[in-house]
């Protein structure tokens, strides 16, 4: 059994911020993320960076000011913030007025871009900021310049450990996901070998048996591998013998009750540009069955706080409640994180 309204995010950890290409040079862009005001900013020079949406002079986002490119300006007293959050002009003082503005910077967050995504680092204290225990997550098969050929975000208006769980569920695709081009309500046995990787877990390789229709467009019968790792990132892995697609999928919790869900698509399919005009519909339809379902999973936990998993099938959702309690542990503890996922066989029907 676990508590559906045990609610608290992850820290000293990386988060998918965005896409690259939502954040063009110049240009900024506001967003809460863990329920906290970020300014995100992408210099002219094309360097991305985050800082606190909030002026500490009189509590006005600096998302309602201006960017030069160089410098974010409060729309209030025009105080001027660098991409590293320190405070490099107030306006109103006099020539003759010595100020230490170090005492008014704003707090900054480290990112990276990687693959075609920012991440970012949410420490858990801004003055004491942990070194991350390990760098972000990268998409398998693919340098590091790459870049998703369809990229696509869907909101969904919920806490976000009951999305993770409900796009890591292995059982619910004959009832929600039924589409032509993907799979029908018959179901049919699954037997799958998982072992514990880095803060996660894999479904180890294996040639699909039950696949569904789309699949065939890439060669035929391929081989998958699923990984899993905190804080909400996973990555499917879809190879024949001459294309491989890989699937990156990242939850971003916004606040408790809104969290997003990004869906994107990494392929060395010659022939692919004629696939991509029509992927987003397709993204938009399952994800959609996804988030339809998780709305109503909201009315029935207004009523009812405890889920009750059960074996096998749920055993990917009990793992990702533990690893995520571990994790928790660790940093509070200030040791290394030691993973509670032993390989293992599941079988479920599905």
């Amino acid at each position: 059994m676990v508590a559906a309204n045990d609610i608290y995010f992850l820290r000293n950890i990386w988060y998918h911020a965005m896409a690259s290409q939502d954040l063009k040079p110049g240009q900024m862009v506001s967003k809460l993320l863990l329920n906290e005001p970020i300014l995100f900013g992408r210099t002219r020079s094309g360097k991305a960076f985050a800082i606190r949406d909030i002026c500490p002079h009189r509590a006005v986002p600096l998302s309602c000011g201006w960017f030069n490119g160089e410098d974010v300006q409060c729309c209030y007293h025009g105080w001027r913030f660098d991409p590293a959050g320190k405070c490099v002009e107030i306006p109103s003082l006099m020539d003759d007025q010595e100020m230490e503005l170090g005492r008014f910077d704003v707090r900054a967050y480290d990112t990276k871009e990687v693959q075609g995504n920012i991440w970012i680092y949410m420490a858990e204290d801004e003055r004491q900021s942990v070194p991350p225990r390990f760098d972000v997550p990268r998409v398998p098969g693919f340098d590091d310049d790459a870049q998703p050929v369809v990229s696509y975000t869907m909101r969904f208006p919920c806490y976000l450990d009951h999305a993770v769980v409900g796009l890591m569920d292995p059982a619910h695709s004959p009832f929600v996901h039924r589409s032509w081009w993907w799979r029908g309500a018959k179901l049919n046995p699954e037997i799958k070998w998982f072992d514990p990787s880095p803060y996660g877990f894999t479904m180890r390789r294996h040639t699909m048996a039950n696949m569904g229709r789309g699949y065939w467009l890439i060669g035929g019968v391929p081989d998958n591998e699923i990984r899993f790792s905190l804080p909400a990132v996973r990555t499917e892995e879809t190879v024949t013998k001459k294309y491989r697609v890989t699937n990156l999928t990242t939850v971003t919790p916004l606040s408790d009750d809104q969290t997003d869900v990004t869906f994107q698509l990494f392929w060395n399919i010659p022939w692919g540009f004629l696939l991509k005009p029509i992927t987003p519909t397709l993204i938009n339809a399952f994800l959609g069955q996804d988030r339809d379902v998780v709305i109503k999973q909201q009315e029935g936990l207004k009523h009812e706080s405890v889920l009750r998993l059960i074996k096998d099938s749920d055993t990917p959702a009990r793992w990702y409640y533990q690893l995520k309690k571990e994790y928790a542990r660790s940093q509070q503890e200030n040791r290394e994180f030691v993973s509670p996922v032993k390989t293992q066989q599941l079988k479920w029907m599905a």
